[in-house]
């Protein structure tokens, strides 16, 4: 029997039991593949992170990020987490860390309070912004419960956008529609019949803006097909929002920040910040981050 210890932190917030929870095992040599997906099914937290050892000693570590049901080659919340949690182990301050994905490395900036202590995270998106394919606005709407007026074209259809995952994104006319969402397992699976691309990870990202303040943005996010009914704080869903608006921002070289609050209709009020930039040479590069709290710590025994 061996053991294997984990510590859950709470992601994209500063007060404890708000934002998304994490678990994170900072030492998971030795575990199989089938030990790893068992855990983050027992966890059942949107995420679970196992960290090895890097490929590359210039590297920090390998992260692994399981869902309940799947491995993911990249997301935001496990890498901010994830992290954090090494940066409040670490004996050398680290400012930075790189951690190889599946998605490719990912650099991770540890954010710190004014007594120097890790206080939480900020990555950069491995890829730049891709776009694929469109949804129906009324497709759309059956998968989330809502009406097709309910959603917003103005600006864009909703479409598929990522920085290293991708999720379908969605404007909503405003914040009162967005509390109305609800997902539908049965439109879901139907819906994703038509992105088979997107595997198990058919994913629906909903924002709305802040009437008087565009910089400022609600968002929800649903993924039931792979096993997350809604998620708290969703960082690679936020960094493609981010990226997918300045995308489409007048102008060649643009930098945008945003604000973004998610989780409140489910009780956890996570806060993200995100920023993206284009040039006139076409890519948008995205980061986004946030602070992060410690919750609890254990053993598990195999």
């Amino acid at each position: 029997m061996a053991d294997y210890e984990f510590v859950t932190v709470d992601v994209f917030t500063d007060q404890r039991f708000g934002g998304n929870p994490l678990a994170v095992f900072p030492d998971a040599r030795g575990l199989s593949d089938a030990q790893m997906q068992a855990l983050a099914r027992e966890f059942n937290l949107s995420e679970t992170t196992f960290v090895l050892p890097a490929a590359d000693p210039a590297n920090t570590a390998r992260v692994r990020i399981f869902t309940p049901v799947r491995e993911l080659p990249f997301a935001g919340h496990p890498n901010v987490g994830t992290g954090f949690v090494l940066a409040r182990a670490a004996s050398d301050r680290p400012e930075t860390m790189i951690f190889e994905e599946g998605a490719g490395p990912v650099v991770v900036t540890i954010l710190r309070g004014a007594d120097g202590k890790p206080s939480g995270a900020e990555l950069e998106a491995p890829h730049s912004l891709s776009i694929g394919d469109g949804l129906p606005s009324d497709t759309l709407a059956d998968c989330v419960g809502l009406d097709p007026s309910d959603v917003r074209t103005e600006a864009h259809y909703p479409l598929v956008a990522g920085v290293g995952l991708g999720f379908i994104i969605a404007e909503l006319t405003d914040r009162e529609a967005l509390a109305r969402a609800r997902p539908d397992l049965s439109a879901f699976r139907e819906a994703a019949e038509s992105f088979p691309h997107l595997a198990d990870h058919f994913a629906i990202h909903l924002y709305a803006r802040d009437p008087d303040d565009p910089a400022r943005l609600a968002t929800r996010m649903f993924a039931p097909l792979g096993g997350i009914a809604e998620d708290p704080a969703t960082g690679s869903a936020n960094a493609a929002l981010a990226a997918l608006l300045v995308s489409l921002a007048p102008g060649e070289d643009v930098t945008l920040g945003f604000d973004i609050v998610q989780g409140v209709e489910m009780g956890r009020p996570s806060r993200l910040i995100a920023e993206a930039s284009k040039t006139g040479e076409g890519a948008v590069l995205a980061r986004i981050g946030g602070s992060c709290v410690p919750v609890m710590r254990g053993v598990v025994e195999l």
